[in-house]
């Protein structure tokens, strides 16, 4: 069996990756995370006696430390999960997605160069570096415009979507400059278990099961497509199978919703599984001001990974969002467990000062 080192896999989407990879038996892992705010190693509680599965914490950014790892573990492939992701974050902190997501990303590259150029040439044309990227890279969409393709020009319109453009942009040249076997996904908005609560859904989630206000930003109707995380993870471990090096591939979830549409719909499942005879959770939809600059639509043109790879997402939105509500509702000592003091001061700094 194949070994690959996965960074940032006590995130959300790393995470699921590692469960879907060893309980599938894809791959041996080693898991190399920093341990951020956004990680939890009670996620993967359950490979604590897996063998094959390793845990380090520990930076991207540290080459000497990621070189140890590649001479340690020899991986077939590194795929990199690990990222600042949460746009009103970087609005307001900069600085740490430029450290992590730019200058990590191009440490890891290097590494990564300097571990593949000593492999013997069977193993050189084995091994892959799989970066995992975001459909924010493209910009933003009108209603009518057709949805992002690969070769759609990137306009990034926040400092988390630059960022992560700048990453992209630097995998694709140590495949053109050095060779290096490299393969990229740009994916849609991902949600499901064991995500972090300061992104919608589980915050909407939360927020109604405690009667708070649920914060929609604007005037609600930004358009997001919705990829389910198993569905995610799926594809990513079908490009790093069958993906054409040096390639992108876009992997979305053909789910168009306006962010309102999804609170609402929240709202309808949580009526129905937590009902209150004399109360709606719908009640708690509150329009607060909106991000600055916030992208309009976005929209994922999968068609080349169906064409060339034979995936397709095997969850619709409310199949999705029903098993993700109730994974929440069935879950809570790890919701518990994140919803620390920083993660409530952060609430507090972010929509305190928005007013309905």
């Amino acid at each position: 069996m194949f070994t690959a080192l996965v960074t940032g896999g006590a995130g959300f989407i790393g995470a699921n990756f590692i469960l879907l990879a060893r309980n599938k038996q894809w791959l041996n892992v080693v898991n190399l995370d920093k341990l951020t705010y956004a990680s939890n190693l009670q996620t993967l509680a359950e490979l604590q006696d897996d063998i094959n599965y390793h845990f380090v914490r520990g930076d991207i950014g540290n080459v000497e430390l990621v070189s140890y790892l590649l001479e340690q573990y020899q991986p077939d492939a590194i795929i990199n999960f690990a990222a600042e992701s949460h746009v009103d974050r970087s609005i307001l902190s900069p600085q740490e997605f430029i450290q992590t997501n730019v200058s990590g990303t191009f440490n890891l590259l290097e590494a990564s160069r300097f571990y593949w150029q000593k492999l013997s040439l069977q193993k050189q044309q084995q091994f892959r570096f799989l970066h995992v990227s975001t459909d924010e890279v493209y910009g933003s969409l009108n209603l009518k415009d057709p949805a992002f393709r690969e070769d759609t020009p990137y306009a990034p319109n926040s400092p988390y979507a630059a960022s992560k453009a700048a990453s992209d942009h630097f995998v694709r040249a140590y495949y053109h400059t050095y060779g290096l076997p490299t393969l990229t996904t740009n994916c849609s908005n991902n949600y499901g278990p064991r995500q972090f609560p300061e992104k919608l859904i589980p915050l909407i989630i939360l927020n109604a099961l405690d009667y708070k206000p649920l914060p929609i930003y604007g005037d609600g109707q930004n358009i997001r497509d919705w990829l389910y995380v198993i569905d995610h993870c799926e594809a990513i471990y079908l490009v790093l199978q069958q993906g054409k090096i040096g390639e992108t591939y876009n992997i979305g979830g053909l789910n168009e919703r306006a962010n309102v549409n999804v609170v609402e719909k929240i709202c309808a499942i949580l009526d129905e599984l937590v009902p209150k005879s004399d109360f709606n959770y719908s009640s708690l939809m509150t329009f607060v001001k909106d991000r600055p600059g916030h992208d309009k639509r976005y929209a994922i043109d999968c068609s080349k990974i169906k064409r060339d790879l034979g995936w397709q997402p095997q969850e619709n939105f409310d199949s999705g969002l029903l098993k993700t509500v109730q994974w929440y509702l069935s879950n809570s000592y790890w919701v518990n467990q994140v919803r620390s003091g920083a993660y409530k001061n952060w609430l507090k700094q972010n929509y305190e000062n928005r007013k309905s």
